[in-house]
C-alpha cells in the first residue's frame, strides 16, 4: 500500500500545502468551481501552486464550466492537472490536452476503466460529491473499475485504509474529511489521514 497515490484537495492556504507536500501527497488540488467553501482565485492558485515541487502534481478542479475559461485558469495560474467534476464528454478532455498536463475525471457513475473519456486519472466520488457521504465501498452496487483510479468520498484518516483494501483503489483523494470545520482544513487530519493511506 505504500505505492497508493494519495491526492489532498480544496488547499487554500500555503501552511495547508506544505503540509500535504512534507507528509507525502502525490498530488494537491485547487477548487475553481464556483459555490464551493473551498473555491480559491486564478492569483491565489498560482502563488500556491508556484510553492510545489515539481514531484507533486498540482490540480485545478472544475465543474460545469466552459472549456474556454478551464483552459484559462490552468494556464494562468500554472497548475500541471485539469479535474472535471461535472457531466463534460470526451471532447472536453480531447480540447484539454497539453504536453506536460494529466487530466482527471471526476464521475459518481458506474464506469468499467479509466482512459474511456481520454483521461489520463479517473476519480470515483461518492453520489453526493462534496458531501462527505461516502460509498458503501463493501456492497454489490459498487464495482471496482480498471486501471488508474482514485476513491473519493467520504474518507477520514479512520477509514482510509479499510476502504482501499476493499476495493483496491489505486488512489484516494479527500477534502472534507481532513477538514476542522467546513473549508477548513486541519494539518494534524491531513497528515494523519496520509500516515493511514499508506499504512
Amino acid at each position: 500500500m505504500s505505492d497508493l497515490f494519495v491526492k489532498i484537495c480544496g488547499l487554500k492556504t500555503a501552511h495547508d500545502v506544505a503540509t500535504a507536500v512534507d507528509a507525502g501527497a502525490d498530488a494537491v488540488g485547487f477548487v475553481f468551481a464556483p459555490g464551493s467553501p473551498r473555491t480559491v482565485d486564478v492569483a491565489t492558485a498560482r502563488a500556491l501552486a508556484a510553492d510545489v515541487p515539481d514531484s507533486v502534481l498540482t490540480v485545478g478542479v472544475f465543474r460545469g464550466q466552459p472549456v474556454d475559461e478551464v483552459r484559462r485558469l490552468t494556464e494562468e495560474s500554472g497548475v500541471r492537472g485539469v479535474q472535471l467534476h461535472g457531466d463534460e464528454g470526451p471532447e472536453f478532455y480531447g480540447a484539454l490536452r497539453a504536453e506536460g498536463r494529466t487530466l482527471l475525471r471526476a464521475t459518481a457513475l458506474h464506469v468499467g476503466r479509466c482512459g474511456e473519456y481520454g483521461e489520463d486519472l479517473l476519480l470515483i466520488d461518492a453520489p453526493d460529491p462534496g458531501s462527505g457521504k461516502p460509498w458503501n465501498w463493501g456492497s454489490a452496487e459498487f464495482t471496482a473499475p480498471q486501471g488508474r483510479w482514485l476513491l473519493a468520498g467520504g474518507l477520514t484518516p479512520h477509514s482510509v485504509r479499510e476502504a482501499v483494501q476493499t476495493t483496491g483503489a489505486w488512489g484516494v483523494d479527500v477534502s472534507s474529511g481532513v477538514e476542522s470545520e467546513r473549508g477548513v482544513k486541519s494539518p494534524a487530519l491531513i497528515r494523519a489521514f496520509i500516515g493511514a493511506a499508506r499504512g
